[in-house]
This record gives structure tokens, C-alpha cells and sequence, in this order.
């Protein structure tokens, strides 16, 4: 639920600011927008909207009908696939690849992010922007600061206490810890209502609440207090867990800018620090277009249905221009992924065998 940092008037579309014509970036761009790989695909986004608000309101109703019998819980993991496919409609609102109206998109963003799931659509929006525009950069890319996980060597240094454990450990943990990953994200969501304007925080707030409103009273109206909790557990962990899954093949791995360094073009910067994963339509499916990362990168408010199509054209400008392409399998993404994060634990594991 993002949209990269907002074009100046002078930036060809889908450029950054300060991104010149006669940049590397510019000739592929020129070339995508003669395919009209940039226009908008209203009737696509409407279907995949409309069958997805369907198979929420058929689950919603099994729900209901099956609340006494503890079946219910075979509910949980098809809800959270859909509570994924929800997050994927709402993270291109953010990205105006449905539309090019901020407001729509913005109330797109509002009933997928905090209505349906219990996101704040302007805390993601905020913090994607930043990934966006600086991906992998230590200093400037949220993504990679220092938290749960660390992502180099001089973080892994500064750990103490259990988060060093943790450090030590990363590798091991990542998938595990991506279960609390769809709770982690709504409690980031209410602790960013401090920082809105007060017009939108009331908006986001009265939202956020209304989801945990609605989602307590169709779980406590439809099963026993047991049932409900085993229901949310199941259904937040693999939330989170299908979360983690599309987004960890992104960047995990890849360069990293050297923050004293000159800064990258926009080609070099999206290019080098991400990583696509091949596969099929069902890979497309199971990770909601974001497979395409590098695409993604390049033009952000690109529609998800011609990520695909701009791959080739992509893929030979950088070698066109001898720029490295990164592609991997969708298991050899996570083994790279991982294998970084257990490299950056390394010297903490040496200092205690």
C-alpha cells in the first residue's frame, strides 16, 4: 500500500525527481511508454476488486454458518491467502496503479488497508514511500533499519542482550518470526496515529477501530470464546507468514549503497538492489505481482497485469547497458535471502560456538 516518492512536473512519468533525460533510465523509459505499458488498467483492477470483496463475503459467510463447529478453523488459512490478496489490492492503490485520482486511490488504500485488514494505509504509504526511494540504503531505507532483524555486520556489532540472541539467530527465526508479522504491522499502524494530521489520523483511527470492532463481533457472535482465538491465531499467523513469503525474495541479499558513496541513478538504484523471482502464473498469483520487483522499482505506478510484459524490456537493457539482472527461483530467493541474514549473525555465532 505505497506510491514511491511523488514525480516533479519536470520528471518524465515514472522517474524520481532530479532523473534527466539523457540518463540510462531514460531511453527504457521512453520505450515502455511507447508500449503503453504506463496507462492504467481500470476493468482489470475492477474485477480483481469485485471477485475479491466476493470471496471475502463467501468466507465471511462460511463463517457464520460453521461458527459452532470447530471445521470453522479450515476457514482461518483461506482467509488469510485473502487477506494477502486484500493487502496486494491496497499497496497498488497506494502505488496509483489503479488510478491516477488520489482520492480514489487513497479510499481504495482506506477500506483494503484499514477497514478490511487493520492496516493504516498512511503509516505504509509513509514508510513504503521511503523504501521506495532509497531500497537497501542503511541510513535512509526503513526496511533495513536496525530492529527485529539486522541487515549488516556494524547493526549485528551494536546488538546486546536477547536482541544479540536474536542477531545470532536470524536466520533460523525469520520465517517463525513472520508469523507475528500481521500484528506487528496493526500495531505500527496505531502507534503512527501520533504522528498524522488530525483530519486524516480521525479517518484512519475510526477505521482501524471499526475493523477490530467488526472482526471481535464476527468471531465472538459466530463461535465460543476458544474457538474465536484459535481462529485468530491461525488466521494472523498465516497472515503474516504469506506476508513474509512475497516480500522477502525482494532485496534480501542484494547491494547495498554505500551511504558516503556517490548516489546511484534511478536504473542503478532500483536494478542493483533488487531481485526478480521466476515463475509462472501462479507465482505471479501467490505474490501479487511483487515477483517483479525490479520492474516494480523501475516504474512503481506501473499496473501489476504489465509488470510481466516490461521483464524482457527491462532484462535487455541492463544488458544493454552492462548492468547486472538478478533473477533467482522462487526457493533460491528465500536461500539467498536467508543465507544473508546468516552471514550478517556470523562473528556473534564465532564469539559464542
Amino acid at each position: 500500500m505505497a506510491h514511491t516518492a511523488a514525480v516533479a512536473t519536470e520528471a518524465p512519468p515514472g522517474a524520481l525527481p532530479g532523473q534527466h533525460p539523457g540518463s540510462e533510465f531514460a531511453p527504457l523509459l521512453r520505450t515502455v511508454k511507447g508500449r503503453g505499458l504506463l496507462e492504467r488498467r481500470h476493468g482489470w483492477y475492477a474485477r480483481e476488486i469485485a471477485l475479491n470483496a466476493l470471496a471475502l463475503a463467501t468466507v465471511v459467510t462460511g463463517v457464520l454458518l460453521m461458527g459452532t463447529s470447530w471445521w470453522v478453523l479450515l476457514l482461518a488459512p483461506v482467509l488469510a491467502v485473502l487477506s494477502t490478496r486484500t493487502a496486494f489490492i491496497g499497496h497498488d492503490a497506494g502505488h496509483s496503479q489503479i488510478t491516477g485520482d488520489k482520492s480514489v486511490s487513497r479510499l481504495i488504500g482506506l477500506i483494503h488497508g484499514n477497514l478490511l485488514l487493520g492496516l493504516s494505509h498512511a503509516w505504509w504509504n509513509d514508510k513504503h514511500n521511503r523504501h521506495h526511494a532509497n531500497p537497501n540504503h542503511i541510513d535512509k531505507d526503513p526496511d533495513v533499519a536496525a530492529d527485529v532483524l539486522v541487515f549488516t555486520r556494524e547493526q549485528a556489532g551494536e546488538r546486546a542482550g536477547f536482541r544479540r540472541w536474536l542477531t545470532r539467530n536470524q536466520a533460523w527465526l525469520f520465517f517463525p518470526l513472520t508469523l507475528l508479522e500481521g500484528i506487528a504491522l496493526k500495531v505500527s499502524g496505531f502507534q503512527d496515529l501520533r504522528r498524522q494530521p488530525p483530519r486524516e489520523r480521525t479517518v484512519e483511527a475510526l477505521l482501524l477501530v471499526a475493523h477490530v470492532i467488526g472482526y471481535a463481533c464476527l468471531l465472538l457472535v459466530s463461535m465460543s470464546p476458544g474457538k474465536a482465538l484459535a481462529f485468530t491465531a491461525v488466521h494472523q499467523a498465516l497472515f503474516g507468514l504469506h506476508l513474509g513469503l512475497s516480500f522477502a525474495p525482494n532485496h534480501k541479499g542484494m547491494e547495498m549503497p554505500d551511504p558516503d558513496a556517490a548516489r546511484w541513478g534511478h536504473l542503478r538504484r532500483q536494478v542493483l538492489t533488487s531481485r526478480d523471482v521466476r515463475g509462472g502464473p501462479l507465482t505471479d498469483w501467490f505474490l501479487g505481482g511483487l515477483n517483479y520487483q525490479i520492474e516494480h522499482h523501475l516504474f512503481p505506478s506501473m499496473p501489476r497485469p504489465h509488470l510481466r510484459l516490461a521483464q524482457p524490456l527491462v532484462r535487455a537493457h541492463c544488458r544493454e547497458t552492462g548492468i547486472p539482472y538478478v533473477e533467482a527461483g522462487l526457493v533460491d530467493s528465500y536461500r539467498q535471502a536467508l543465507r544473508h541474514m546468516r552471514e550478517v549473525g556470523e562473528p556473534l555465532r564465532s564469539q559464542y560456538p
